[in-house]
């Protein structure tokens, strides 16, 4: 599970692209070593703050998975945060 920031005051940051991904699209993580692991997209969603589904936080079957979590939907200027989350599931390549 990787979670990051959609943008920031002063722009865009690490995850501003996350929403453009779809099923069959390729992610490739690197590590601090650089080692290297491919998956592949297989879902999205989008869920109010606070009710992430239980399958966010757990696996299926014994293969590597990853999630991706990072803020979406409206921008809710009144408390200077985003009302969703906006997950990627995604599965080893």
């Amino acid at each position: 599970m990787i979670t990051g920031h959609i943008d920031s005051r002063s722009g865009p940051v690490v995850f501003f692209r996350l929403r453009d991904l779809v099923a069959g699209d390729e992610i490739v993580v690197e590590s601090a070593d650089g080692d290297r692991r491919s998956f592949v997209v297989t879902a999205t969603g989008q869920y109010p703050k606070g009710e992430l589904p239980a399958e966010v936080f757990g696996f299926g079957a014994p293969v590597p998975e990853l999630r991706l979590i990072t803020c979406g939907g409206s921008f809710d200027r009144s408390s200077g945060h985003y009302l969703d989350n906006l997950v990627v599931y995604a599965r080893a390549a």
